[in-house]
């Protein structure tokens, strides 16, 4: 829900290492993550049925020159490509624009929202991936996510984390999301229809709290909410005007802070609609 604040293409954060590699999956594979085999089966039975014939974009290469996009900008984890590899984005656009599902642009998913640019959404997860505290383990653990817009978003977190709660604070985002997360099936996306200023206590603490909503501040409530040694990404207004991603690591003395790259997105609201 989100765009590059000044439209130029950026490189990936320079501190970024690559994570570990999953159980089963070699450094350089892009064999499927858990559980990635099964959703690859799904998204193409889905495909047929949404997606007009003649388009290919049922077809993994498809997904594959997107992905190449990203490898060549500087994405490094090779579990992170291999989510963008099997989540199927045209799924999660209206059939009009599935054409230009994997350019890198943003599209308009209804009630003034947007699904992001991929290489946005990359860069976030990378920076999820960098400072994950399960990732020894190759995954980003208890997710919380703020805002669910179309679920393309929860999708890959789903591959990338052991539970995935995703909040969506408009009732018609909230069902769309359901209704293409049910296209694949995907057992660790939990759907809230809620507040995300407030984040969701009842399953907290998250070991990764991503934001796809900028506001002047972080909230108190996401703070609370984040695991000792966990990491909040968000959007947040800058002193010198627009919006730029924060990085928060919670240490055991503390919270530690920084400023990442100028982002814009769509502005963090209270309350539900």
């Amino acid at each position: 829900m989100n765009d590059d604040r000044d439209g130029r293409p950026r490189r990936f954060p320079a501190q970024w290492r690559p994570g570990s590699s999953v159980p089963g999956a070699s450094a350089t594979s892009r064999e499927p993550l858990r559980p990635q085999r099964l959703l690859h089966a799904a998204a193409q039975d889905a495909a047929r049925q949404v997606i007009p014939t003649g388009l290919g974009l049922d077809s993994a290469p498809v997904r594959q020159r997107m992905v190449q996009r990203l490898r060549q900008e500087g994405l490094r984890s090779e579990t992170v490509l291999a989510a963008f590899s099997a989540v199927p984005r045209h799924l999660f656009v209206d059939t009009a624009l599935a054409a230009q599902a994997y350019e890198d642009t943003s599209l308009p998913i209804g009630h003034g929202q947007t699904i992001s640019k991929p290489s946005v959404v990359a860069r976030m997860l990378q920076w999820a991936v960098d400072g994950a505290t399960a990732a020894a383990q190759g995954h980003l653990g208890r997710v919380l996510e703020i805002g669910s817009g179309c679920g393309y978003q929860s999708a890959l977190l789903a591959l990338l984390g052991t539970r995935v709660v995703s909040i969506e604070r408009l009732r018609p985002l909230h069902e769309l999301a359901r209704r293409n997360l049910d296209l694949l099936a995907l057992p660790e996306v939990r759907l809230v229809h809620g507040d995300g200023r407030v984040g969701h206590a009842p399953n907290a603490p998250y070991d990764t709290l991503i934001a796809a909503a900028g506001g002047d501040d972080i909230p108190a409530s996401w703070l609370d909410q984040l695991a000792v040694g966990g990491r909040l990404i968000a959007p947040t207004a800058q002193p010198g005007g627009g919006q730029a991603l924060v990085i928060i690591d919670r240490t055991a003395a503390g919270f530690v802070r920084r400023v990442g790259e100028g982002v814009s997105f769509v502005p963090l609201k209270s309350g539900i609609g």
